[in-house]
């Protein structure tokens, strides 16, 4: 499986190397060289220095034929425009942003882009430990009402609170 991953911080890093030994082909791409220093020395995959937020970087980067794409830098809207250019301009059909925020987090969802939000993993975890039920239905990522499809598919349509909610985002 080829795999793009865009944010090579902890957690990109470290999805990268598992990713690695289970035989996937593994793109990584930072705007810091930097970032790199946490990948192992022997990374057999391929670190680019690069925005994922860019088209011509991504292309680059193999997104082409590319079967996951995982956004995971510190910035929602980065990951959203990434996550968004993964699947519409090149058809990834398997696309992940990570979103900070739980509201933007199921804003997006329901917009159409599949999401995980640590805050809200968190809490789910936290009640599990204290042996509560948690969120009813709670999932670790916020699936997509339906599935984006790539290129040539309209995202799904959106939930009138969803498209308020992140509207009102917008300079956050």
């Amino acid at each position: 499986m080829r795999t793009i991953i865009v944010g090579c911080g902890r957690v990109g890093a470290g999805l990268a190397s598992r990713l690695i030994e289970e035989g996937h082909e593994v793109t990584i791409l930072d705007t810091s060289t930097e970032a790199f220093t946490r990948l192992d020395p022997a990374f057999p995959g391929q670190a680019l220095r690069g925005d994922g937020t860019d088209e011509s970087v991504l292309r680059r980067a193999g997104a082409e034929g590319a079967d996951w794409f995982f956004a995971l830098t510190n910035g929602d809207n980065r990951n959203v425009l990434a996550a968004q250019l993964a699947a519409e301009t090149f058809g990834i059909p398997r696309v992940i942003a990570k979103i900070n925020d739980p509201v933007r987090a199921r804003a997006y969802a329901a917009l159409g882009i599949d999401t995980i939000n640590r805050t809200d993993m968190m809490i789910d975890a936290i009640d599990r430990y204290m042996g509560r039920p948690g969120r009813a239905g709670a999932t670790d990522v916020n699936v997509a009402p339906q599935p984006h499809g790539g290129a040539g598919h309209a995202p799904a349509p959106a939930a009138p609170d969803a498209v308020a909610a992140a509207d009102s985002m917008g300079g956050r």
